[in-house]
């Protein structure tokens, strides 16, 4: 990020809840009529409005995008700020963990479709591969999680792939 430059802040949320076969979170597929990053795999989350603080961003962008309410979820903390070039946003992703699955009814404006990822799905190094994206101005080699016929990459990918290492460290987490 170039000196000085003062990025917009968002938050994101990674939600976690129980699954048939482990931890699972819902990412979305955003539409093709968004601002930024359409079509694209992302973590539910936001552009921060005046007075709240970025955890309250996260939760209420994910209330928001996939019409429902995440409370009581028990917040585990926050992740590394990442600054994402082509929409200009410092976002802060979150953590967190909720008792079930929630019934999505995702706002159609913004999400095309929600995936019911489990993280068992994002360990396995099958689902790790390499590819070509075209971002304004340049060609980019990155990493990406194949989940079903989608890509996630980019921040999303980045994010997740922070996540996986905490719970590389502290193994208990994962239980």
């Amino acid at each position: 990020m170039p000196p000085g430059h003062r990025p917009r802040p968002g938050g994101v949320l990674v939600l976690l809840y129980p699954g048939p076969d482990g931890w699972h979170l819902p990412l979305t597929r955003r539409t093709d009529t968004v601002l930024n990053h359409q079509g694209q795999i992302s973590l539910p989350g936001g552009a921060q409005e005046p007075g709240e603080d970025l955890l309250h961003t996260a939760l209420r962008e994910t209330a928001e995008e996939l019409g429902v309410l995440v409370a009581p979820a028990e917040v585990l903390g926050a992740l590394t700020p990442l600054f994402v070039p082509p929409s200009d946003f410092c976002i802060t992703p979150f953590v967190a963990v909720v008792e079930r699955r929630l019934t999505w009814q995702p706002d159609h404006r913004e999400v095309a479709e929600v995936l019911d990822v489990p993280l068992a799905l994002l360990r396995d190094p099958a689902t790790i591969g390499q590819g070509t994206w075209t971002v304004p101005g340049i060609t980019v080699q990155a990493p990406y999680f194949q989940v079903g016929e989608h890509r996630v990459w980019g921040a999303t990918a980045m994010i997740l792939s922070e996540l996986l290492a905490l719970f590389d460290q502290i193994p208990l987490l994962l239980d």
